[in-house]
């Protein structure tokens, strides 16, 4: 029997043709046609997870429900709403006590209270340590990248959503600039005047992304697009990214062609113990998405209540998660880039080229 369940979904086309190889020959469109009317079922499974504070272990199972981010963006969210459930109700079947909303289902709708609401387990988006360790790893990119941020522009991509409102209010305490990009300028307004509240930072707001990021040394970016939305061409020399979003907000262009900025994935943690999992989502067997890494630290702590839900997640919510997190031995694990890790040597390649490339710009 499980201890937790994590829901996941495949983002894309060729995340199905990954698991179905049969299936490669038959067009695009037909697969993830059919592929939605499949019943959600039971991926993978995880065990070998250890407290470092405790000794408990524990394990999981991962569910997927068979739609992907275009069909989770495009079909009613009701329908929507109700696939996610079928998913939760399985991860019930296998004994979890709580279960985990990845990628886009922890976004449908109000943000996993209706599923919450509707099972008989705890629930969890997984967005209070996503916020933490994507502030974390930020910061220790920008030290490493020679950024002092308490002098530099930061700019949030994203920064009415739940994770990204989080991590605007949590940078404006650090930098001496704030950016807020996203669509809707009365919630932007909104989000400003509470940081100015709370830090006396006076924030500058924008639908205008492409000016924005020119002159950006830190981005975080944390959109529900559907699209990468950040191009080559956007980007200062010397920037530090970090993209949260899933899928990607940067396009893998970007690594190709711009080898003087430092793209991170945010929110990637290591899990303590001896992990068994046969789930294969691009990082070693110990290595998860921060959102994965909530339910595995609230099942080690036994705290199988509802945790992250909504779309207001609080300072105190990813304060606690994060010590949480330290106690049971969570740790970020390292910088990755686009399914790869990068190596000290990597990063200051970066750095060096972003002095090169600043330097010309100069001339």
């Amino acid at each position: 029997m499980a201890d937790f369940a994590f829901i996941i979904h495949p983002l894309d086309v060729n995340d199905i043709l990954r698991k179905f190889h049969f299936a490669k020959k038959v067009p695009g469109k037909i697969i993830e046609g059919s592929f939605r009317f499949s019943p959600p079922f039971k991926l993978a499974s995880v065990s070998g997870i250890r407290s470092a504070a405790t000794g408990k272990e524990i394990s999981g199972v991962f569910v997927v429900c068979p739609l992907t981010t275009r069909q989770m963006l495009y079909f009613p969210e009701q329908y929507v709403l109700r696939r996610i459930i079928k998913a939760g109700r399985l991860g019930e079947k296998y004994g979890a006590k709580i279960v985990g909303l990845g990628a886009m289902t922890s976004v449908v709708a109000d943000a996993g209270i209706t599923v919450a609401e509707n099972l008989n387990i705890a629930v969890t988006t997984g967005n209070s340590y996503t916020v933490a360790t994507a502030i974390e790893g930020t910061k220790k990119a920008a030290e490493i990248m020679g950024i002092d941020i308490s002098e530099e522009e930061v700019v949030v991509v994203g920064a009415t959503g739940s994770i990204g409102a989080v991590c605007a209010r949590l940078m404006a305490r650090e930098c001496k600039y704030l950016t807020l990009i996203a669509r809707n300028r009365e919630k932007l307004d909104r989000l400003s005047r509470i940081i100015m509240h709370e830090t006396g930072l006076a924030v500058s707001v924008t639908n205008d992304l492409e000016r924005a990021l020119k002159r950006a040394k830190v981005v975080i970016t944390v959109t529900s697009s559907a699209e990468a939305i950040i191009q080559p061409e956007h980007l200062a020399p010397g920037a530090v990214v970090c993209d949260v979003a899933r899928p990607r907000d940067v396009a893998r262009q970007v690594a190709e062609k711009r080898k003087d900025v430092l793209v991170i994935e945010g929110g990637l943690v290591q899990i303590p113990g001896d992990i068994k999992t046969d789930l294969n989502i691009g990082y070693p067997k110990n290595v998860t998405l921060a959102c994965m890494a909530e339910t595995m630290i609230l099942a080690l702590e036994g705290r199988y209540e509802n945790f992250t839900l909504g779309r207001d997640i609080t300072i105190d919510q990813v304060d606690e998660i994060k010590r949480l997190g330290d106690k049971h031995g969570f740790k970020l694990a390292g910088f990755r880039s686009f399914e790869r890790s990068l190596t000290e040597e990597e990063i200051f390649s970066v750095k060096k080229n972003a002095e090169e490339a600043k330097k010309h710009m100069a001339l």
